[in-house]
């Protein structure tokens, strides 16, 4: 008599996969689900004992529940002849109403009565080429560190460069500076009818008129306007350093 079709759902169905070095101990999970309304027994057997340690390797999944199975795969020297040498067999059968001996229910079971599935075992090892991107992505890595690590380490020195006193110098003169332009500007407040649209009107009507001044002038000009001009420039100037000293 044929025996019954499994009423276990496994996953994975057909195989069970380690992933190398197999240096340690590698595990796999196996579920099994029980879909139907009553309790099942279940025994996960593989045709190498020694090399596997499973738990559970037996037991009851009750109705409308499921189980993991951890197939533990025991340190060895890799044999590629052996990638699919092994096998597993999970059997199960319906569980009495009432039961008490789980041994008893195996032993007094018809082979009509029992339901199996096989599982073939795939052993897998890492590539030789996923083995150098791993290396190739390493030293990518450990140079991107390197680099960040001398950027920070070469901002922190220019920073430190800068001790207090030099920080008091620059504020000194940019103070002292800031007190000559308001000097220069008083005095030109001073001149009689002298209004801030008036100097505006009289640079405008210089620029205009540059190209009919003579030589002369025209150094009498720069030479007058060449000392406020320096003064802003440099004080414009020590400001960009400050701020950019500040921000490293």
């Amino acid at each position: 008599m044929a025996r019954q079709e499994q009423v276990l759902l496994l996953e994975p169905q057909h195989e069970l996969k380690f992933r190398g070095p197999f240096t340690d101990v590698v595990t796999t999970t196996l579920k099994l689900a029980n879909p139907t309304d009553r309790n099942v027994c279940f025994k996960v057997k593989t045709t190498a004992p020694r090399r596997y340690c499973v738990r559970p390797n037996s037991g009851v999944i009750d109705a409308g529940t499921s189980i993991n199975v951890s197939v533990m795969l025991q340190p060895f020297d890799y044999d590629p002849s052996e990638k699919s040498k092994h096998k597993f067999m999970v059997q199960s059968l319906l569980a009495p109403p009432e039961m008490t001996d789980m041994e008893g229910v195996w032993k007094e079971a018809k082979p009509e009565d029992l339901m199996d599935s096989k599982l073939r075992c795939m052993f897998e090892m890492p590539a030789e080429n996923d083995k150098a991107h791993d290396m190739d992505s390493n030293k990518v890595l450990s140079s991107s560190l390197l680099k960040s690590e001398s950027s920070t380490l070469s901002m922190k020195s220019m920073g430190s460069s800068l001790d207090d006193s030099e920080v008091k110098k620059i504020m000194e003169e940019c103070k002292r500076l800031q007190m000559e332009v308001q000097r220069l500007r008083e005095e030109n407040r001073q001149i009689p009818g002298y209004k801030e649209e008036d100097g505006l009107r009289m640079r405008k009507t210089a620029a205009m008129s540059t190209q009919h001044s003579s030589p002369s002038s025209a150094a009498a000009r720069e030479e007058s306007a060449s000392p406020r001009m320096l003064a802003l420039i440099l004080l414009f100037f020590i400001f960009g350093v400050i701020i950019g000293k500040l921000v490293l």
